[in-house]
């Protein structure tokens, strides 16, 4: 499970999309749902996508407000009606700060771009991640929540601390977030297949991708997704698209992002100077995890460097 890794992939979906002219990067919220108009905070009805994609939409940090995570911790339905109401509960209030002004690091925000999306597509953002990226990319592993059946051992559990001890979650009801937030953490695969993905982005940001790739995305839009962007914003640290952007004495400018449902832990590192990228994922979450990937993921770039 590579948790919020997952908003990069929604983030290049969308490119996919605005490249083959479903989509544009201006596309406002207030354009999208216009049968939320009623509803809607006038001040939500010009954000952007790219504003979205990028934590600055204003978009709020949580879903508390007027029992709205609780409400789509339970909801029944589809994932896409999920995701039309998070959007309408989100947007009856203002964004939490003036769109473009602040970042604010949201699964909303993300939540909200997936949805737009689906409106334009008519296609569930699972259907467009199965059959836009993960089949060309040949991520045959890939899918949402946690994996594994129920009641088989053919997947690796997620778990939870219960008592200062690990306890397997079943998958099923609980073992993950609500649907609603799909689109900004909770895809599943296994390492070989997120590393395709890296990869993708790895000879994409070098502009060496093989003429054979079934994905290919224009310098110009590869550049939107890896590039900071804010008020003042550093191109080279800070965050992108779904993408930490920032720089190391081991690697120069470099790709990362963390994630978790609480239950898994994931982090990626990408580094196209050097020409590798690193991957590590633990099924427990907690800061304990975030420790651990983090000292595994420096021993393979240590190993890597030593190497080279």
């Amino acid at each position: 499970h590579i948790g919020s890794c997952t908003k990069s992939m929604t983030a290049t979906l969308v490119a996919m999309l605005v490249e083959r002219g479903d989509l544009s990067w201006s596309r406002t919220v207030g354009e999208s749902f216009p049968e939320f108009a009623e509803t809607m905070d006038e001040a939500w009805e010009s954000v952007s996508l790219e504003q979205l994609l990028t934590n600055l939409g204003g978009a709020p940090a949580d879903l508390d407000a007027d029992g709205l995570w609780a409400r789509l911790v339970m909801h029944y339905g589809s994932p896409t009606e999920a995701r039309l109401m998070l959007v309408e509960g989100v947007t009856r209030h203002p964004p939490e700060a003036a769109p473009g002004s602040k970042f604010i690091y949201s699964n909303a925000g993300f939540s909200i771009a997936g949805a737009i999306a689906e409106k334009v597509t008519g296609k569930s953002w699972e259907d467009l991640m199965r059959t836009m990226l993960f089949a060309p990319l040949g991520m045959e592993s890939a899918g949402f929540g946690a994996p594994g059946e129920r009641g088989e051992r053919t997947e690796p559990r997620g778990h939870r601390l219960v008592r200062g001890k690990p306890r397997a979650v079943q998958p099923g009801l609980g073992s993950d977030n609500p649907d609603a937030i799909g689109p900004a953490g909770k895809a599943h695969c296994s390492l070989p297949d997120w590393a395709k993905y890296a990869a993708f982005h790895l000879r994409s940001a070098r502009g060496d991708l093989p003429e054979s790739s079934s994905i290919r995305l224009s310098p110009e839009t590869i550049a939107r997704l890896h590039t900071a962007a804010g008020p003042g914003a550093d191109p080279d640290n800070g965050y992108a698209m779904g993408w930490g952007v920032t720089r190391r004495e081991w690697g120069g400018r470099v790709l990362t992002h963390n994630g978790s449902n609480t239950m898994w832990f994931a982090v990626v590192w990408i580094a196209p100077e050097r020409d590798f990228a690193v991957l590590v994922a633990t099924n427990i979450g907690g800061e304990g995890a975030q420790k651990g990937t983090d000292e595994a993921a420096w021993a393979v770039i240590e190993d890597c460097l030593a190497h080279r």
